[in-house]
């Protein structure tokens, strides 16, 4: 299968030339800077053509004359992801390189809102929560730009979960609210996206902001894991020997000139939330309960003294710990001395369990390991909720560590995060048995870097801007 190739080719000739002026007395020097600028702008081209190590520098320096004599284009492109969660709104300002006409990044706003456009059972409160972000876009777009700014909104696993029919009529709904936004809307502005493209947009947004897809760094790309709510996506470039024991899910792509053989495989239904829900019934120990509409369900992974209520994929849940608990005596820092009897959840059993889910995914990938590694969304997400990595900056730990504290969560009983140990075991099992890593790797964990969101949502934008 070929895929659609992510370019970042741009026409620059629009950008406004240099017209002749009349040049008064006070001002018979500029020609001469002028000059002296072009000389420079050349001499960054002859660099960036030889593929200097100061290209990037050179480049940014270069474009930075051009911004201040007025010579670029700037252009937006606004993004709704529409998640099983929450919806996004990225909007996005470009412009195009003076040098090479590549697309180069300025600026992005984000704004999210909850719950996802899934969750809704009325038409008019999630064309509302649309209408809060198109505002937000519109805050930030020049007015005179909106109707050259593309628009698009796609929908990712939570909806691809819902009955077709379903998702269709929110789509729907979301298309004719679009038609009156005053941005650019194309005939696919509004579609489901397919775990495929989800995968190659934030591995293209993770490679791109790493600077790893310039021409001399092609061979350094990362490794990106995308965990999403209803759905996870494994994308990275195989090495000669793994690629030929890869059956399936190989993409040629061309990023910056340069073609590439890549791996994407999206896993729908294990994304963090489709799994905890399979985790919790998977030994279809669930019951009504004296509440009409509302399952029981009693799971090793959750805490024996936890009761709590869940609503996920439109059914609602009582969620508990098992009958016969576990408890262990833990000595205590009080004055009395006396030691604490505290409940905690069965690591062995939890994981076992888990391991039961996990068993059941195909197509798994090869030699993973042995690329850099990017963690996204949830895997950021739950590492940071249990202290494991800094909330703002992110951080690198190993598979070992992140064992370690999902132990440390599983034998400390939380009525604030009642899902803490079962969605960090799902994590742990699915990178260790299915994705095949050890415990001596290491996972980059980030939400943001160099102030940008790490999403699929750039990615994605760069793509539009190529179908222009």
């Amino acid at each position: 299968m070929q895929y659609m190739p992510l370019r970042t080719d741009d026409d620059s000739s629009n950008a406004p030339a240099l017209r002749p002026k009349k040049i008064s007395r006070q001002l018979t020097r500029r020609p001469i800077m002028l000059l002296f600028i072009l000389g420079i702008l050349f001499l960054g081209y002859l660099a960036i053509a030889n593929d200097l190590s100061t290209t990037r520098f050179g480049s940014s320096a270069i474009d930075s004359i051009a911004s201040s004599l007025k010579l670029q284009k700037y252009r937006y492109i606004a993004i709704i992801d529409a998640g099983s969660t929450g919806t996004r709104l990225l909007a996005f300002t470009f412009h195009s390189s003076i040098i090479n006409g590549d697309l180069i990044l300025d600026n992005e706003f984000f704004e999210e809102i909850k719950p996802g456009l899934s969750s809704y059972t009325n038409a008019k409160n999630m064309i509302e929560s649309l209408e809060r972000l198109i505002k937000r876009a519109k805050a930030v777009i020049p007015e005179d730009a909106w109707s050259q700014t593309p628009l698009s909104l796609k929908a990712t696993a939570g909806l691809r979960l819902l009955p077709e029919a379903e998702a269709h009529l929110i789509l729907d709904e979301c298309r004719n609210y679009f038609r009156n936004s005053g941005f650019l809307i194309t005939d696919n502005a509004v579609s489901l996206m397919g775990g495929v493209d989800e995968g190659i947009y934030a591995w293209f947004t993770v490679n791109f902001l790493l600077n790893r897809l310039s021409s001399h760094n092609i061979g350094s790309t990362v490794a990106v894991l995308d965990l999403g709510g209803g759905s996870t996506q494994v994308t990275y470039v195989p090495d000669e020997e793994d690629l030929r024991k890869l059956d399936n899910h190989i993409y040629t792509i061309n990023a910056f000139s340069h073609n590439l053989s890549l791996y994407t495989h999206s896993y729908l239904g294990m994304g963090v939330l489709a799994a905890r829900r399979a985790i919790l019934t998977l030994d279809l120990n669930a019951e009504e309960t004296d509440v009409p509409g509302i399952i029981q369900v009693k799971s090793e992974c959750i805490n024996p003294i936890i009761a709590t209520e869940w609503s996920y994929g439109g059914r609602n849940y009582m969620v508990k710990g098992p009958v016969n608990g576990s408890y262990k005596i833990v000595k205590t820092q009080n004055y009395a001395g006396a030691d604490e009897k505290r409940p905690i959840v069965r690591v062995e059993d939890c994981k076992n369990l888990v391991k039961k889910f996990v068993s059941g995914a195909e197509d798994r990938p090869v030699g993973l390991r042995k690329r850099d590694i990017y963690g996204i969304s949830y895997y950021f997400d739950r590492a940071t909720e249990a202290g494991l990595i800094d909330p703002f900056k992110g951080g690198v730990i190993t598979l070992s560590t992140f064992y370690n504290g999902t132990v440390d969560v599983c034998n400390y009983p939380n009525a604030d995060q009642p899902f803490a140990c079962l969605d960090m075991m799902y994590i742990y099992v699915l990178l260790e048995d299915c994705f095949g890593l050890d415990s001596s790797t290491k996972l980059n964990l980030y939400k943001k870097y160099d102030g940008h969101e790490l999403s699929w949502g750039l990615g994605a934008a760069f793509s539009i801007h190529r179908d222009l």
